[in-house]
């Protein structure tokens, strides 16, 4: 844990909460106490936790209480078929409302078009990834995007 501590306190020392990692659901799980540890202790430093591709792996409402997470990234192949197949839907509702039941934030990947963004508003998501909000893009592209698109919105 020293460590970590080191490259906590190196540049660009970032303010807490502002650092926020993620993990894959299975690589969470593949040795749960270590990464417990290693989240809380990371945790304690300020940073905060995504666990990444929620849904798809072996969820377990025990290891999601006792992990240090903040956030629930809803799988893209889950949402890229919510809206033709009902148990995908169904997935995608189920967990933003155990998202909510832990107090943890959502994500949902693989927004391809607006009538997934609306959809995913709908049901609660507050937050998103694809190419139907953007596709990747150089940072001083960013604030003429974010213009436009929130003018848009």
């Amino acid at each position: 844990m020293e460590y970590l501590k080191y490259r906590f306190s190196e540049p660009p020392n970032l303010p807490a909460g502002r650092l926020h990692i993620e993990i894959l659901e299975t690589a969470a799980l593949e040795d749960f106490t270590e990464a417990a540890q290693t989240m809380e202790a990371c945790r304690v430093m300020g940073a905060r936790f995504a666990l990444d591709d929620f849904g798809t792996g072996y969820s377990s409402l025990t290891y999601l209480h006792r992990l240090a997470v903040d956030t629930l990234k809803i799988d893209q192949p889950i949402v890229h078929d919510m809206l033709v197949d009902k148990g995908d839907n169904a997935i995608v509702q189920g967990v933003i409302a155990l998202a909510k039941a832990f107090n943890l934030k959502t994500v949902a990947e693989g927004i391809e078009t607006m009538e997934y963004f609306g959809a995913l508003l709908a049901m609660g998501c507050e937050s998103g990834q694809g190419y139907g909000i953007a596709r990747p893009m150089p940072a001083a592209d960013f604030s003429g995007w974010a213009r436009n698109y929130c003018v848009r919105s």
